[in-house]
C-alpha cells in the first residue's frame, strides 16, 4: 500500500486521527515514538525553527530537504504545509507537490489565503479554477497526494465565517481534492454544520476552546491537527529553563 492510501485510509476511520505537526526530523521521531499515526509540517513551526516569518519566507528548498530527510527516517506518513503553494500558477505549484510527492510525502496542505502584506483571502472562483488546474495537472502525471485544503474565514475572524465556509467548501470539493482544512473553528454548532455540509473529511486544529477529541469525534471531525502549539509550548519551557540555569549558576534545574 503506498503512503498516499494509508494516510487517505486514516480520514476514513470512525475516530478521527491526530496529526502531530512537527519542526524538524527529531520532533518527527518523537511523534513517531508516542504512537501517532502520521505527521506534518507546521508551516509556523518550521519557519521559526530556521529563523523566517510564517507566510512563505522560508525558502522551498528547506521545506523539501527536511520533507526528503523526514520520509528517510519515518515510517508513518508525512503531509507538508505549504501555504499558498509558493507561487501565483497552477504549474508552480503542481511542480512543488510533484517534488514533494517524488521525496515520499503522502500529503499537501494549500491555503485559500494570500499571506503577502497582510493575510487575504482569495476570490472564490480564482481558488476553485486553481484547485481544477492543480488536481489535472497531477492526474496527468499520475501523481497521487492527500490535497488538503485550508479555508480561513474562521481564522481571519470575519463576522460571516460560517456561512463563508460553508460557501467555499461548497466551491471547492468538486475539483478533486481529497479533505478540508478549517483552522480556528472551535464551536461545536459550527464544527457540526460544516461535517454535514461535505462529504469530504474535515480537519479542525488546536486551540484553547476546541471541544476533546470524544466530542470531535460526535462531531464527525476526522482529522485534529496539533498546529504550532506543542513547539510554542517546548520552546517557552526551553526558554524558561535556560533562564534558570543563568539564575542559578549551575546545571541543577536540568536535572531537578
Amino acid at each position: 500500500m503506498s503512503t498516499f492510501e494509508t494516510f487517505s485510509q486514516l480520514h476514513q476511520q470512525t475516530e478521527p486521527f491526530l496529526l502531530g505537526n512537527i519542526w524538524d526530523v527529531n520532533s518527527a521521531h518523537i511523534y513517531e515514538a508516542a504512537g501517532y499515526q502520521a505527521i506534518g509540517t507546521s508551516s509556523h513551526a518550521l519557519a521559526t525553527a530556521f529563523g523566517y516569518d510564517d507566510g512563505e519566507n522560508l525558502p522551498f528548498d528547506s521545506i523539501l530537504r527536511v520533507a526528503k530527510r523526514v520520509t528517510e527516517t519515518v515510517k508513518i506518513p508525512l503531509t507538508v504545509d505549504i501555504e499558498g503553494g509558493y507561487s501565483d500558477s497552477a504549474a508552480g505549484i503542481a511542480t512543488h507537490i510533484k517534488m514533494l510527492y517524488e521525496a515520499g510525502v503522502a500529503g499537501v496542505n494549500l491555503e485559500d489565503t494570500l499571506a503577502k502584506l497582510t493575510r487575504h483571502l482569495r476570490p472564490t472562483a480564482d481558488f476553485r479554477q486553481l484547485l481544477v488546474e492543480i488536481v489535472n495537472r497531477l492526474e496527468q502525471e499520475n501523481i497521487k497526494v492527500f490535497l488538503n485544503v485550508r479555508t480561513d474565514p474562521f481564522l481571519l475572524g470575519l463576522p460571516n465565517a460560517l456561512d463563508e465556509t460553508i460557501s467555499r467548501i461548497n466551491s471547492y470539493e468538486n475539483t478533486g481534492i481529497h479533505g478540508i482544512f478549517v483552522p480556528c473553528v472551535v464551536r461545536s454548532e459550527d464544527i457540526r454544520t460544516i461535517t454535514s455540509e461535505t462529504v469530504l473529511p474535515v480537519n479542525v486544529m488546536c486551540m484553547p476552546a476546541l471541544p476533546d477529541f470524544h466530542t470531535l469525534k460526535s462531531l464527525n471531525v476526522k482529522r485534529i491537527s496539533m498546529g504550532p502549539f506543542l513547539f510554542n509550548k517546548m520552546t517557552a519551557q526551553t526558554g524558561i529553563l535556560a533562564k534558570n540555569v543563568l539564575e542559578a549558576q549551575s546545571f541543577a534545574p536540568l536535572f531537578s
